[in-house]
Order: structure tokens, then C-alpha cells, then sequence
């Protein structure tokens, strides 16, 4: 309970600072976008949506649609107060009539009939930024989750490289990866995939993989946090081999400009520029700030000026593209930002690995 003591403290510090009464935090089944609601109350979304009220002085409140009654493990919550209605908006218009309320999830998760519901009722303002900036630097305890979740994450990795070989489809060489995600306790928090080309694709089978593969993989392990670390495997092209120069570059100006008092621009501009040097397009943000949602803000990239504190955790993926459209390289780290300087969690040396 001192792990959500601290997370609510500096939500609700947020909240004053911004002079709003409530957080409304919403998250849906939708993977990467439940983990809000995991982070403020304990409860995974197995269905439908739900939302966590947190007023800046009271008790906070876990609501539900009345048909999600039945599809997730609700003792899993420490939010005492658990409401089950029809149409959860109308309720919260009622409770939140007249008050100026944060909303996580405005533009991507809550729902239609809700925001309409609220927005006739209260003053909303969108709070996304706002709100990941709150939970950006992580606990010791949530540290503990990253590292476990990194360490299932490469050993998914392993599972696949063992799997792959030219002339397989992709299914079948993420299907040793994706047993040993459910094995050690990802559930449904995995979103993995493969890049064809440029473009990233889902691991069916009728997608066949060629001399060379990007393989995606993105899991959150049993404390919910995501994270995200891959490698590219068999022969590059000598173009993504020039690429992979690049990543070097890239891998090591990373230790220097992840460090406390950064801003993520600068850092963009810092790991980029080998790239760019190259000429190569970034078909990709370059990194974001990750936890118990896929994606958390502040994202590494042009003109933010968020500045980087010690234990911000960040997935780090430049994207390059040749200009044939074809050539890509694309591998993920999750870095940890300490007093010195940027830490890989993966220990993953940065190659291509071969078949």
C-alpha cells in the first residue's frame, strides 16, 4: 500500500498544481491501453472498459458497464468502492456535476456515449501528458517489474531466433515465443509482430520470412509493465548493414544522453543523427517512455522539451528506411535513466544475430 500511496501522492500533487477536482482515468481491453487503470487500482481488463475516479481529496472509485460484471478478477483491485451501471458516464456526470476533471484516455479510450454523458455535466480537460508525467519515474518496486518483465522479453527473443529460419512462416516461429510469454505470466499483455519490408505486419501464416527478419516483440509480465526488446536476425542486405552503423552510434550516444536534466529533443536529436547523417528516414518515433501502458509520454522526439529524471524508464527503437522503401532496420531496447547515464536492462549485444 506505500507503492499506491505514492503513486495517488503525486497524481494528486498533479491535480493541485493544474487546479483540477478528479482524474477520471480510462482504459479499455484494447492491449497497451488497460494498463492505466491497472496502475491506479490493481484491476486488469480482461473485457470491455473500465475507469478509475480519483478526486484530489476523498476516496477514489473503480467504475464498470454493468455487462463487464464477470470478465475480470475484481478482488484483484484495493479500490474499496466498486460500481457496476449501465451506462457509467450518466453515473459520473451525476458525481462529477460541475467540477473541472482531468481525463486520461480523452482522445483514444473513453467511450462515445460516456464523454457525451460528461461533457454536459463537467468541465473536462484533456490530461494524458499530464498524467503520464505523474507516474514517469518509477518506484523501486516498479523497477523490480520492468527488470522481471525484460527478462522474460529476451528470453522470448531466444525462442524465436531458436525458431527461425528462412522459408518459415511467421506464426510458427513466434508460436515457441508466444508459449513461453503465457508460461511465465503475460496473459494477453503481448503485442509481437513482424516487419515485412517497412511495414509491420501480424504473425500469421501466410506471411513466410526471408534471409532476413525484424522480428517486434513487446510483453508485460506478471507487475504489468511493459516493456520492449528485439533483435534483427539472419543476413542483412549491405544497406541495412550500413544501417546497423548507424545503430551503433546510436547504442552508445544513448549511455551519454539518457541522463537526468536532458530534455527528450535533445536526446532525439543526439541518437538520431546517425541516421539522419546517413541519410535514412525514421519511419518510427524514435522512443517513449513506457510502463504499465504500452506508450506513456514524454515520447523521445522532435520539440519536447520534457526533461529526463533518474529511474524514467524509456523503449528506444530508431526506425530507419532506405529510400527504396524496402531495406529497414528496426530493433528495441528499454533503457533505464540513472545519475550517469542511460542504462540498457537487456544485456542483448547489439548485432544482427545470425541463423
Amino acid at each position: 500500500m506505500d507503492e499506491v500511496a505514492r503513486r495517488y501522492a503525486n497524481v494528486r500533487a498533479a491535480l493541485e498544481r493544474d487546479g483540477l477536482d478528479a482524474v477520471l482515468v480510462c482504459g479499455s481491453e484494447y492491449t497497451g491501453f488497460e494498463g492505466a487503470v491497472t496502475y491506479m487500482s490493481g484491476f486488469t481488463i480482461v473485457h470491455r472498459y473500465a475507469y478509475v475516479l480519483l478526486p484530489r481529496e476523498g476516496e477514489p472509485v473503480i467504475v464498470f458497464p454493468s455487462e463487464a460484471r464477470y470478465v475480470g478478477e475484481h478482488g484483484d483491485t484495493w479500490i474499496e468502492e466498486q460500481v457496476f451501471v449501465d451506462r457509467p458516464g450518466e453515473w459520473l456526470a451525476y458525481q462529477l456535476a460541475g467540477q473541472r476533471v482531468g481525463i486520461y484516455g480523452l482522445d483514444y479510450v473513453l467511450t462515445v456515449r460516456d464523454y457525451v454523458a460528461l461533457d454536459q455535466a463537467a468541465d473536462l480537460v484533456p490530461w494524458d501528458v499530464h498524467f503520464d508525467l505523474a507516474r514517469a519515474v518509477k518506484s523501486d518496486a516498479e523497477l523490480e517489474s520492468v527488470r522481471d518483465s525484460v527478462r522474460i522479453n529476451v528470453e522470448g527473443f531466444h525462442a524465436f531466433r531458436d525458431a527461425y529460419a528462412p522459408g518459415k512462416t511467421a506464426a510458427e516461429v513466434l508460436a515457441p515465443a508466444e508459449k513461453l510469454f503465457v508460461e511465465q505470466g503475460c496473459g494477453r499483455l503481448t503485442m509481437n509482430m513482424v516487419l515485412v519490408g517497412a511495414e509491420f505486419a501480424l504473425a500469421r501464416s501466410d506471411t513466410v520470412l526471408g534471409d532476413f527478419c525484424v522480428p517486434s516483440l513487446e510483453i508485460a509480465g506478471p507487475g504489468g509493465h511493459w516493456v520492449e526488446v528485439s533483435r534483427a536476425l539472419g543476413t542483412p542486405t549491405p544497406e541495412v548493414e550500413r544501417m546497423l552503423e548507424a545503430y551503433s552510434e546510436y547504442y552508445e550516444t544513448a549511455r551519454h544522453a539518457l541522463k537526468p536534466g536532458a530534455t527528450a529533443h535533445d536526446v532525439h536529436r543526439a541518437v538520431s543523427k546517425g541516421f539522419t547523417d546517413r541519410g535514412y528516414q525514421l519511419g518510427h518515433v524514435t522512443g517513449h517512455s513506457i510502463g504499465m501502458t504500452m506508450i506513456e509520454f514524454p515520447k523521445i522526439g522532435e520539440g519536447v522539451e520534457t526533461e529526463l529524471a533518474e529511474n524514467m524508464v524509456f523503449s528506444m527503437h530508431p526506425h530507419a528506411i532506405a529510400d527504396n522503401g524496402r531495406d529497414c532496420l528496426y530493433m528495441q531496447d528499454t533503457w533505464l535513466v540513472t545519475a550517469t547515464g542511460g542504462e540498457p536492462l537487456a544485456g542483448l549485444e547489439l548485432k544482427v544475430f545470425g541463423t
